[in-house]
């Protein structure tokens, strides 16, 4: 272990397959929820295509994602590719730049992904407020959100204190009681002859688009905030060091759940568009799928629907969760947060990681706008794509790394696709997201988005002002001097300060 981490650190534990794995980031698909309503705002039915092309960049990064997870098996996903990729082995220095970046990289994907529990804990408040209107009588929505949110998070937090194998059975579970409904769904519209092609033909594009800087900043935009919820399986292989055999798992499960996310975004989409219209969509933005459900299957089926989506919602916010604690982990485990972050259990969970990760979210969810929130996040899950290319990038052309087995190789020049859409991440769709967000909802949720990465920089420092203390205490007792019977301490520093 490099002497830049923290020592100590404890170790995930090597207890899954590619198809636990799989079931876990299975939450995945649901992030389109959010945003079904609001591609078409500006793009119409052109939002299909949006989705479509959003996955296929899925196909591209995560391909780079699968050589480095299979390169360093113990690292965690992007947070660990990227820490480990950018710091500087044994730094003599103060504070290394390098790693700054890599804890910056595994930062910012952190924030990308912790907030998704807060956005569908406010999600599953709007749901049971529509559902039971007793509870809409007793309760405001902001109430039924912060109520559903602290009991999912409690229960979430005892279900996988008992280990990632067991949260991965909760996966299977949530998987058929929710991925099921989500597929009929798609699919059902289609075979009754609900969907009407004229909606999606007829409205491809918007009548008012025009190809100048103010759309093509909101086309980047719309990139960046499709790619939150379309490259978002990339999370299966953040379990890198806890798969059986990674260079196996870890390419199987980014394919399987990369299909599944094909299939599903574009065929929900259409579904919405088709059955509804463009306009009915915008008029549904928070939740187009219950009047499909309704058109489709009646009263009784919408509340069916709800029930299944909300079982949905419990699924990802499990796999944020279980994704955003693992990120925390990595972080402490390179040194790059505070030591007692690193913390897990005797099962191998970070429990204090998933502590921390489960209040900030309740706090979050006193916004009590889900759109601001994921506009917030979208900043720094954008940022953490980005410069986790540009980490692969380094790392196949760093002498450093040359010599190390691949044992998944992405195709022949893969570097070059890398860096391209590192370019497009950073910084053409950061710009397009801080653009977007400042027309939708103002600069509120940019400014939390901002806030939040900055303040990454003093943790980081603090923490590295404790491991030159830590490291200093330690040289001092193992040095001579302590071994002579000298009655002078002064000469010996304490502190590198």
């Amino acid at each position: 272990m490099s002497e830049n981490r923290m020592d100590g650190a404890d170790h995930l534990k090597r207890s899954i397959n590619w198809k636990q794995g799989m079931a876990i980031a299975l939450g995945v698909p649901l992030l389109i929820l959010p945003s079904l309503g609001y591609l078409p705002l500006y793009l119409s039915a052109a939002a299909i295509l949006i989705w479509g092309l959003s996955v296929l960049q899925g196909f591209i990064q995560n391909a780079a994602y699968a050589e480095m997870a299979t390169t360093f098996p113990k690292a965690s996903g992007l947070p660990g590719f990227a820490q480990h990729v950018f710091r500087t082995e044994n730094y003599k220095g103060k504070y290394d730049k390098g790693k700054l970046i890599g804890g910056f990289t595994a930062w910012s994907y952190w924030f990308g992904w912790s907030p998704i529990m807060a956005i569908f804990a406010i999600l599953v408040g709007n749901y049971l407020h529509g559902l039971f209107p007793i509870l809409g009588e007793t309760f405001t929505e902001y109430q039924l959100a912060l109520i559903s949110g602290v009991v999912m998070f409690a229960g979430l937090f005892v279900v996988n204190w008992f280990g990632l194998k067991d949260g991965a059975i909760l996966g299977y579970i949530l998987a058929a009681v929710s991925l099921i409904p989500l597929l009929i769904l798609a699919v059902a519209p289609f075979a009754t002859g609900h969907v009407d092609m004229a909606n999606i033909t007829g409205n491809w594009w918007p009548a008012d688009w025009a190809w100048d800087v103010h759309h093509i900043l909101m086309l980047f935009g719309i990139f960046g905030i499709a790619q939150w919820s379309a490259c978002a399986w990339e999370t299966a292989a953040i379990y890198g060091p806890e798969y059986k055999n990674p260079s196996k798992d870890v390419p199987k499960a980014l394919l399987a759940c990369g299909i599944i996310c094909l299939v599903l975004y574009l065929l929900l989409q259409s579904a919405v568009i088709g059955v509804l219209g463009v306009d009915g969509v915008i008029a549904e933005r928070v939740s187009p799928l219950i009047p499909v459900a309704h058109a489709v299957f009646g009263q009784a089926g919408t509340m069916v629907t709800i029930i299944m989506l909300i079982a949905a919602m419990i699924l990802i916010i499990q796999t944020a969760f279980l994704g955003s604690s693992r990120a925390m982990h990595s972080m402490s485990a390179e040194g790059n947060l505070p030591k007692a972050l690193g913390q897990t259990n005797r099962r191998g969970t970070p429990w204090v990681a998933m502590l921390v990760i489960a209040v900030f979210n309740v706090v979050l969810i006193s916004m009590g706008n889900a759109a601001a929130i994921l506009a917030a996040s979208a900043i720094g899950y954008t940022l953490a794509h980005g410069i986790s290319l540009f980490a692969y990038v380094k790392s196949m052309k760093d002498p450093v790394f040359a010599g190390l087995t691949r044992p998944f190789k992405a195709p022949k020049g893969w570097k070059n696709v890398a860096l391209t859409f590192g370019l497009f991440n950073v910084p053409l769709c950061l710009i397009g997201v801080v653009y977007l967000n400042s027309l939708e909802i103002g600069w509120a949720s940019t400014w939390v988005g901002f806030i939040v990465l900055a303040l990454y920089l003093p943790i980081w420092l603090f923490t590295q002002h404790e491991l030159r203390r830590q490291n200093n205490k330690a040289a001092t007792i193992s040095s001579p001097e302590n071994d002579s019977d000298s009655d002078a301490p002064a000469m010996v520093s304490l502190s590198a300060d």
